[in-house]
């Protein structure tokens, strides 16, 4: 298993890969156009976890010098409770820590209790917060 950091030839591995495990039912989560963006602004907190020449697992993280954000994390399924999620954390978790970034937020649907444990098992914590969002287009 090796974790690395986003090459411009994963594109469509990675982007099949979230098309595959998320349901982008919003335009603004599309796989193409968030990995595009992410390529544009700041590649260098998108990682993936390569077994095989194969891409089984991706994490996108973000960070405006006061938080840090996960803004994803995937892997396929038929590689799942090897390790490979908490792999792509604990990555993005250090890249975070080496820009001086004090605490990391990610946010979860509420109704996806398996997530929550995954998080809540590499250390992450509910916290007492409302989240708000505006679609701008």
């Amino acid at each position: 298993m090796n974790i690395r950091k986003f090459r411009q030839s994963d594109r469509d591995s990675v982007i099949s890969l979230l098309k595959h495990v998320f349901d982008s039912k919003y335009a603004h989560n599309d796989p193409e156009l968030s990995i595009d963006m992410k390529v544009k602004h700041s590649k260098d907190l998108l990682f993936v976890a390569e077994e095989d020449n194969l891409i089984v697992g991706t994490a996108m993280a973000g960070f405006d010098g006061h938080r840090g954000w996960i803004y994803s994390l995937a892997v396929n399924p038929d590689f799942r409770r090897k390790g490979i999620g908490s792999q792509l954390m604990k990555k993005a978790i250090n890249e975070l820590k080496s820009l001086g970034c004090l605490k990391v937020n990610l946010q979860i649907e509420k109704d996806n209790s398996d997530v929550v444990n995954f998080y809540e098992k590499i250390g992450f914590s509910t916290e007492d917060r409302i989240s708000m969002g505006m679609k701008l287009y």
